[in-house]
């Protein structure tokens, strides 16, 4: 993430200086050189892809190694392009939970898509809401966000979005990664950030944006705590027989004391 940062920072100085939310950061006021954000973003980088691909697998290294690419050379420039940004920022946001799954797993399965679809689906409520309230700011700095040039559509898609996180709870245990307690005790909270939603989408104004945004800072880990409490063990996978291929071994080592 820190390598990221350093990069976008490196690029966005002229931009963010226009911008009240980020015309103090250390690259704007010159407080760092841009020769010492680069050097810090490629230390961080390099080892880091280096570490997962050979510390980890060498999947969870590619997809490391994808995502910056996608960050620096994909989303950055779209900001100030398109509004095709969001839906790229998107997919950014949603591949680090997918390289959780592929390090433990060491595959990209059924589990991974849908881990990596809630983050996905989850970020439009969270960063629609919260770029309305800074409308101002972007068309400021120039980046082209929905908010700025397609308010209708920013607001469709936040509730558009909100409602998806009720179907892919419901997909959890169809895909045998939960048990059906899951969309259960799940469905309060997203019918509750699907309500804002809505709101949102009917009202559009900075009221219904900040509570949908404050919503999504805790929709989020409650959402994923819920899925990781009324997840399905290994051993139980095992016993009906659903293990994929190859994971036997796997439910042998957690059987070891």
């Amino acid at each position: 993430m820190n390598d990221r940062a350093a990069y976008i920072r490196f690029f966005e100085v002229p931009f963010d200086s226009n911008m009240n939310r980020t015309k103090n950061r250390p690259l704007v006021r010159g407080q760092i050189s841009p020769l010492l954000a680069v050097c810090f973003a490629a230390c961080c980088g390099i080892p880091g892809i280096a570490l997962l691909a050979l510390g980890v697998n060498p999947l969870t290294g590619a997809l490391g190694a994808f995502n910056i690419f996608l960050y620096t050379c994909c989303y950055t420039p779209l900001k100030r392009m398109s509004i095709a940004n969001t839906w790229v920022g998107a997919v950014v946001g949603a591949i680090p939970p997918v390289m959780g799954w592929t390090a433990a797993t060491g595959s990209l399965d059924a589990g991974a898509l849908l881990l990596g679809g809630i983050l996905y689906s989850w970020q439009f409520p969270h960063f629609n809401a919260l770029s309305w309230g800074l409308r101002e700011d972007y068309s400021r700095g120039g980046y082209c966000m929905m908010s700025v040039t397609h308010p209708g559509l920013c607001r469709r898609v936040a509730l558009r979005h909100c409602l998806a996180l009720i179907g892919l709870s419901t997909v959890a245990p169809v895909l045998n990664i939960t048990t059906w307690t899951f969309p259960i005790i799940s469905l309060p909270i997203n019918l509750y950030i699907s309500y804002l939603g809505f709101r949102f989408y009917r009202d559009a104004d900075r009221s219904s944006s900040r509570k949908l945004f404050f919503c999504s800072l805790w929709h989020l880990p409650m959402l994923l705590l819920v899925m990781f409490t009324c997840k399905k063990s290994v051993l139980e996978k095992e016993d009906k027989g659903d293990l994929p291929r190859g994971s036997h071994e796997m439910a042998m080592e957690i059987r070891l004391p």
